[in-house]
């Protein structure tokens, strides 16, 4: 028999279109391995919400693998430690893996590629980060003619099969899921998640929740933007956490031509932007890319304790902008929070409450259960003005028109619920007269913070 080969898993949690898989399964014996790895990416560890996800991502992918008679090796530690120990251990001939684009994994496979046998191979995206260029070769920088571009360069995909997967002689001795405390227990806090997502794990379960969605895609365009309505796919922490691949989303879409439908496609290729971001700057989700948005710019929670209450305000979904809150509140709740009122309560810490976006970009980490290192800061870097390309400053987003143009008393009256009895005139911004004792007024007035947040802007450019 021929020596084995170990896959090394990460956010590619899936038997479908898994390069590494079906050319390690080539190869020979395939020991797929999970390390649990705390140590790699230092303060960019995963968040309790994603941690969760994780634990019952990994039991969906042993069930997947059960069915081939394989099994899901655990190991917890430095990954690269770890999986020069299994070479040795198990004699494996290579360690097949998804290449992937977060710094600290590219630290982490270089320092691997000195060890042992690497063989890195592509699957996370659409097409490799880095392939579609500008005319003079050089990586795109701005959405736009990326996009455009990506469009261009896409003819179709052939996702692969799962591969057929022969077994090794013996198995490495593997730790047990439940032994990682992926679970919170002591509180467990998870009720939320478990009653929105519990049931949708894995691969099955996440392709025929966008079989679902492809249903109505038609309309995706307009639904996306309404929090009241289940018009999005909720696709985002299956991808993230790899049960599927984009480019099993696209060919699933194939029959569908419509606006929604082409808007969906955009967002994925908002998704392989990202990544060609941080593939350019590693630091994107840490560091500003525009200059003038220094500590200087910002109150920040670490200088005042008045600034610290409004963050944690903020956090708890305690700002007096009920749209705002309800967001929060449901990001807190159940790890997942909707696009659009995603933007919105970003651009109110940033811009009406001025607080540097590295305090929520780091709250969104910890809280989202798909909280990708690329998306999470391009996304922030877009609303906050400081990107490479993003949005202006001085477009200071107003939460209560936004709230009443999308719609949104449904989905405030869901996630705050002491304003539920008041009528879809009211809710949106409740006035003195009819604002319940229990919901706290406005922490800032919206012209008040909006002249601020100029001034702040204008005082920066003298």
């Amino acid at each position: 028999m021929s020596s084995p080969q170990i896959v090394w898993l990460r956010r590619d949690l899936r038997l479908c279109d898994h390069h590494a898989f079906t050319a390690a399964a080539e190869a020979g014996p395939v020991i797929p391995v999970y390390v649990l790895d705390d140590e790699t990416p230092e303060d960019r560890r995963m968040g309790g919400a994603s941690r969760w996800w994780l634990h019952h991502s990994l039991a969906a992918l042993a069930d997947d693998l059960g069915r081939h008679r394989s099994k899901l090796v655990l190991r917890r530690g430095r990954a690269s430690d770890v999986l020069g120990a299994l070479v040795e251990e198990t004699g494996a001939e290579a360690v097949h893996a998804t290449r992937h684009y977060e710094p600290w994994w590219r630290e982490a496979e270089e320092e691997l590629a000195e060890r042992i046998r690497l063989c890195l191979h592509d699957g996370n995206y659409l097409l490799p980060p880095g392939t579609v260029t500008t005319g003079s070769g050089s990586p795109y920088k701005i959405y736009s003619p990326f996009r455009d571009a990506m469009r261009e360069a896409i003819d179709g995909f052939d996702p692969l099969p799962e591969p057929s997967l022969t077994n090794p002689d013996t198995w490495p001795e593997s730790d047990d899921l439940a032994d990682w405390g992926l679970l919170p227990t002591k509180p467990d806090w998870a009720g939320g998640m478990v009653d929105v997502w519990d049931g949708t794990f894995g691969t099955s379960a996440a392709m025929a929740r966008f079989e679902r969605f492809l249903d109505g895609v038609k309309d995706y365009g307009v639904d996306r933007n309404l929090p009241a309505e289940d018009g999005t796919s909720r696709m985002s922490p299956h991808l993230h956490h790899g049960e599927v691949s984009p480019r099993m989303l696209w060919d699933a879409m194939s029959r569908y031509t419509t606006d929604g439908a082409n808007t969906f496609r955009n967002e994925l290729i908002w998704r392989d932007y990202a990544q060609n971001v941080i593939q350019q700057f590693p630091k994107y989700a840490e560091e500003p890319y525009r200059d003038g948005y220094d500590d200087s710019f910002w109150r920040n929670p670490n200088r005042g304790h008045l600034i610290a209450e409004e963050l944690e305000a903020w956090q708890r979904g305690l700002t007096g902008y009920p749209i705002v809150d309800a967001g929060m509140r449901q990001l807190w709740a159940t790890g997942w929070m909707h696009n659009r009122v995603r933007m919105i309560a970003a651009s109110f810490l940033v811009k009406h409450l001025l607080i540097d976006w590295r305090h929520g970009e780091q709250w969104y980490w910890d809280c989202l259960v798909d909280a990708d290192y690329g998306n999470n800061g391009v996304n922030w870097q877009w609303i906050s003005g400081t990107g490479v390309d993003s949005n202006m400053f001085v477009r200071i987003m107003a939460p209560l028109s936004q709230s009443e143009k999308f719609d949104a008393a449904d989905y405030i009256r869901e996630w705050v619920p002491e304003l539920a009895d008041l009528s879809d005139a009211e809710i949106h911004d409740p006035s003195d007269k009819c604002r319940p004792d229990d919901y706290p007024a406005k922490i800032i007035g919206h012209k008040e913070a909006r002249e601020r947040a100029l001034e702040t802007y204008r005082a920066s450019k003298r």
